[in-house]
């Protein structure tokens, strides 16, 4: 009797957890996949919205491997091995997954495009983000069709030189130069033909174009 209460003390129950941060003074948190509700704390409730980026930044921010790994272990395998590639971005990362499934397998091929499709409110200028129409877009013409929505050449010169990107992790402030050199005949004959291109080289090129 006394060996089937430590065995009964000792057993574990594991449940999926929701992640948690604080912004501004403000609590957030994102409930277990594959729903990956966002959330704020009003009072003692609970209230869903669509979180802007300086909150996913909060997030990217406050959690490390060790704080994602229990929430991570609930998180469909091809999903779990996807956002691996991601170390500051994985918020952002998760939030694309979660809207977009079926743009899953490109995002897996070039995990660099998943930035843009991230920050899309901004560079497309729309006031809400427009998951569903991507979903159509990308079921209508595939991930060329993304690109194009995104206002990315839709060639595979451009997901060539995405996929050169040392990181996906892409920093906003590249995201914007970025396309536009993209346009740019010259710039795409050097980027495609460097095999790993850095933040700093990226920082390079994007700041020429500013000059």
């Amino acid at each position: 009797m006394r060996a089937m209460n430590s065995s009964h003390r000792t057993k574990k129950c594991l449940l999926p957890l929701a992640l948690t941060w604080s912004h501004g003074g403000v609590t957030y948190r994102v409930t277990p996949w594959p729903e990956v509700q966002f959330e704020r704390l009003y009072g003692d409730d609970w209230v869903a919205l669509a979180p802007s980026e300086d909150v996913l930044a909060s997030a990217s921010l406050a959690f490390g491997r060790q704080e994602w790994q229990p929430y991570l272990d609930f998180v469909a395998r091809e999903v779990r091995e996807f956002l691996a590639e991601f170390a500051f971005a994985r918020m952002e990362a998760l939030q694309v997954a979660a809207r977009c499934p079926a743009l899953l397998a490109s995002l897996v091929e070039t995990p660099a495009l998943t930035a843009f499709v991230a920050a899309h409110v901004g560079l497309r200028g729309t006031a809400e983000p427009c998951w569903a129409e991507i979903e159509a877009v990308h079921e209508r013409g595939g991930v060329f069709g993304v690109l194009e929505w995104l206002g990315l050449p839709a060639s595979r010169q451009t997901l060539a030189i995405l996929r050169n990107l040392a990181s996906p992790d892409v920093p906003k402030r590249f995201l914007e130069p970025l396309r536009t050199l993209l346009w740019e005949p010259r710039s795409i004959f050097v980027l495609q033909r460097m095999p790993a291109i850095t933040d700093r080289e990226l920082a390079r090129y994007c700041n020429a174009l500013a000059a």
